[in-house]
C-alpha cells in the first residue's frame, strides 16, 4: 500500500469515527443533556484524544450534532419537493420529515440554541428557511397558501412553529407530540384549509409508513 492509499485509509477511519461519534453523542446528549465528553467518548468505545481530535469542546461537539440535524433538515427538503405533486403536498412531506429529524434531536436543538456561540439552530437552517419561501411562493401563485403575509415571513413563521411544537414536547406540554398533528397546524398557518391539511398530511403520513421496512 502507498502513501496515498493510506492516507485514504485514514481520512475515511476518521470520518467514520466522527459519524460514530456524532450518532453516540446524539443518543447519549438526547438521553442525559448533561452528559459529559468522559460519557460520549465511553459510549462512542474511543479514548478522549480521538474525541478531543474531532470536536476539542463540548460545544463544539453540539454544533457538530446540530450540523448534522440541519443537513438531514435540508435533505428532508429536497426529498419532499421531489416527492410532491402539489406545494402543499411538498409541505406536507418535508414537515413529516422534519419533525423526526427534530423528535430525533429535539433535545439537542434546544442545547444548540443556548450552547452555540453563532445565531445556532437559526442560522444553521436559513438555507431551508430561504427554499421554504420559494415553496409558499409558488403556493401562493397558486392559491394553494394564504397570501396575507410574504412568503419569507410566512416561511419564518412556519418554522418557528416547528420548533415551538419541538418545545412543547420538550417541556412537557405536549406528552408523545404527533407528527401528523404538527404538520397539519404547520399547513393551517401556511392557509391551507383545515380539512384539506389534515387529509393530504395523513395520507402522505400513512403512504410513508406503509414504505418503512417492517422490523423483524
Amino acid at each position: 500500500m502507498d502513501v496515498s492509499d493510506t492516507a485514504a485509509t485514514g481520512g475515511a477511519r476518521a470520518r467514520s469515527n466522527r459519524r460514530r461519534i456524532l450518532a453516540v453523542a446524539a443518543q447519549e446528549l438526547s438521553r442525559n443533556p448533561q452528559a459529559s465528553m468522559d460519557d460520549v467518548a465511553r459510549a462512542a468505545g474511543v479514548v478522549r484524544r480521538t474525541l478531543y481530535g474531532h470536536f476539542p469542546s463540548r460545544d463544539a461537539l453540539i454544533d457538530g450534532i446540530a450540523q448534522q440535524a440541519a443537513r438531514e433538515v435540508t435533505e428532508a427538503f429536497h426529498r419532499g419537493q421531489a416527492d410532491a405533486d402539489s406545494p402543499d403536498e411538498a409541505m406536507a412531506r418535508f414537515t413529516l420529515a422534519v419533525w423526526e429529524v427534530g423528535d430525533r434531536y429535539r433535545l439537542l436543538i434546544a442545547l444548540a440554541q443556548r450552547n452555540l456561540t453563532s445565531a445556532g439552530i437559526h442560522e444553521l437552517l436559513r438555507p431551508v428557511r430561504e427554499k421554504t419561501a420559494e415553496l409558499l411562493e409558488i403556493g401562493q401563485r397558486l392559491g394553494v397558501f394564504s397570501g396575507h403575509l410574504p412568503a419569507p415571513v410566512l416561511s419564518y413563521a412556519v418554522e418557528s412553529m416547528t420548533l415551538g411544537l419541538l418545545q412543547a414536547v420538550n417541556d412537557g406540554a405536549w406528552e408523545n407530540g404527533d407528527a401528523v398533528a404538527a404538520t397539519t397546524a404547520c399547513l393551517i398557518a401556511a392557509g391551507v384549509p383545515a380539512g384539506r391539511a389534515a387529509s393530504v398530511t395523513e395520507r402522505i403520513a400513512a403512504a410513508r409508513a406503509g414504505a418503512r421496512p417492517v422490523s423483524p
